[in-house]
């Protein structure tokens, strides 16, 4: 896949390090929201790289693992249930995107952020609609997103088995909806997504 160089516009103005930044579970029923923040070098070896949710799973997998190798530095980070609840999901999203990029273990100076919201960040930032398409460091951030938040909804079938969590990661899908209505909504479901 080809992506548009705007990691490179900003090393060119005199940016240092770059981050991009994507969230995972904006939609879903149940289940925190997570993002992520990544800085690719340079020159790296991500073969597939691709928006998250163009990828199957076990191509996301192996691409995990190769980003965590070879990004100057990355984070994933997530907002709980509770400040879904509290701020609502696009201001726990923009919290979660915030966490990530501050816990990079390299500061970042720019973030190249996926949609047209920016989180509150004390460095600039630049909103890309479809970003995870067309950025390299921001589809990176979306799969890092999507593998921990899939790996929290497999923890969580575990957890609360009966509602299918690791099959349809906390979305509302049929057997979900079926399952709600037989168990009744767990501890980790988002009560204001549930009355839609």
């Amino acid at each position: 896949m080809v992506f548009e160089p705007f990691e490179a516009r900003q090393l060119a103005r005199g940016f240092r390090l770059v981050c991009g930044v994507d969230e995972a579970g904006r939609g879903p029923l149940a289940g925190d929201v997570y993002a992520a923040a990544v800085i690719l070098p340079p020159i790296y070896d991500l073969p597939g790289l691709a928006d998250s949710k163009k990828l199957t799973e076990k191509k996301r997998e192996a691409l995990y693992d190769r980003i965590r190798a070879q990004a100057v530095a990355s984070c994933v980070a997530f907002a709980t249930i509770e400040e879904i609840e509290t701020h609502n999901i696009l201001r726990a999203a923009l919290l979660a995107m915030r966490r990530a990029v501050e816990g990079l273990a390299l500061p970042a100076d720019f973030a190249l952020v996926d949609g047209n919201q920016k989180p509150p960040l004390v460095i600039p930032c630049q909103t890309i609609i479809k970003g995870d398409a067309l950025c390299a460091s921001v589809a990176a951030a979306s799969i890092l997103a999507k593998v921990e938040r899939d790996r929290a909804m497999r923890a969580l079938d575990v957890q609360y088995p009966g509602y299918g969590f690791a099959r349809h990661k906390g979305y509302g899908t049929k057997a979900h909806y079926e399952a709600l209505q037989t168990l009744g909504p767990c501890a980790a479901h988002r009560p204001s997504f549930l009355h839609r």
